[in-house]
Order: structure tokens, then sequence, then C-alpha cells
């Protein structure tokens, strides 16, 4: 590898902290589905509770600029999280587990429509900009 004066290759850092973050998400949900003891259980499964829809969210709202989007889905994040405890309390199902495993099943839910839409337009990608209709998109 060859560098041109003092420059040397930038890296990104962001796939190494999504890395991270879905490492130690992860990490949460596992330690309180399977109702281990650790004294990480409570942090990381907070961050899960946190970072699982906020993720989800923000991947949905693309469209929006980066802070917008940050605010957006951790604020939805918060929402999400309090629709499933109050739901779950009114219920008298209320459970760690469950609320993990709701969390979790509303985040994918969240995200579902956002792959399924990237999917749709992966064809598109790198072709001129022309006029698509819904329907050409759906096809």
């Amino acid at each position: 590898m060859q560098f041109i004066g003092n420059k040397l290759p930038t890296t990104e850092l962001s796939p190494l902290l999504t890395g991270a973050g879905v490492a130690v998400a992860g990490a949460g949900a596992t330690l309180a589905l399977a109702d281990l003891e650790s004294p990480l259980r409570g942090p990381l499964t907070l961050f899960f509770l946190l970072a699982a829809p906020a993720a989800a969210i923000g991947t949905a709202l693309r469209g929006l600029t980066p802070w917008g989007r940050a605010v957006a889905s951790v604020s939805g994040a918060v929402a999400v999280d309090m629709l499933v405890a109050q739901g779950m309390l009114a219920l008298h199902l209320w459970s760690v587990r469950g609320g993990v495993a709701a969390v979790a099943m509303l985040s994918s839910l969240i995200l579902l429509p956002a792959a399924v839409r990237r999917h749709a337009l992966a064809p598109y990608e790198g072709t001129a900009p022309t006029h698509r209709t819904k329907v050409d998109l759906l096809t």
C-alpha cells in the first residue's frame, strides 16, 4: 500500500460501532430472555430496549436529516417501550422476558416494511433516474 505524502487512509468507524452495538444489544436480549444472573444484565437489557426500536425506526425514516432521524428514532423507541410496558401492565402480564420479547417483535415489525422497500428498489439502484410509478416498484 502506497501513501501520498502524510495522508493516511481514513477508516470509517460506523460499521465497527454498528457491529459493537448489535453485539451489546444481542447480549442484553440473551441475558434477559435466558434469565441469567449477571451484573451486566440490567444495563445491557436497557441498551437493547432502547437500541432495537431506535434502529428500526431510524431505518424506516431514511428521508430525514441525520439529526432529525436520531431525535425521531430515540423518541419513537421510548414510545414503543412505554406502549409495551403500559399494555403488559394493563393486561396483568408484566414480565421482563415478555417485555423484551414484545419489544423485539415490535421492532422487527417496524423494520420489515423498510427492508421490503429496500429490496424492491434494489434493481433500480445505479440506473439513470426515470419516472417510476408505485405500480412499477411493486412489480
